[in-house]
């Protein structure tokens, strides 16, 4: 079988097939071409999932300022949830740090459109810009229109 027939048919063998040749140090037998698509795939893979949790973050930040009476545990879970998976995605990749403050103008718009949709409240309720600062939302001391601790 080929390695693009591999490739193509039996994912995980083509995998084992390159770690084994890169052991090896057999760099002729490597599959460079699709080596180097799933190598981009997998950087953008991370930086992706950087900036969802990054939306479900600012999202639940906003759900509450917004609506601090309706603020609940579960949202308070949720922050503190994302911001440890960001910090382990950041420490586990250094290269990512520039990502979140680089992101935060992009991601807010999506972010604010979907706690208009969660909360039921207009889209104008929620600022145009993002109210809070990249070190506030990588914060866990920081929440907003909430006492310091208290979550609900």
């Amino acid at each position: 079988m080929t390695q693009t027939t591999c490739y193509d048919t039996d994912y995980l063998r083509w995998l084992e097939e390159q770690a084994s040749h890169l052991r090896a140090g057999d760099l002729e037998r490597l599959d460079r071409e699709h080596l180097s698509e799933e190598l981009d795939g997998m950087s953008r893979s991370e930086r992706r999932q950087l900036r969802n949790r990054l939306i479900i973050l600012v999202l639940h930040l906003l759900k509450m300022q917004c609506q601090p009476e309706r603020r609940s545990r579960s949202w308070g879970v949720t922050v503190i949830t994302q911001r440890i998976d960001i910090k382990l995605l950041l420490k586990e990749s250094p290269s990512l740090w520039p990502t979140p403050a680089a992101t935060l103008g992009e991601i807010y718009d999506t972010a604010r459109r979907e706690a208009a949709q969660e909360t039921g409240l207009a889209l104008n309720r929620f600022p145009a810009t993002c109210p809070f600062t990249i070190d506030q939302i990588l914060d866990d001391e920081y929440w907003p229109d909430v006492g310091e601790g208290n979550l609900g």
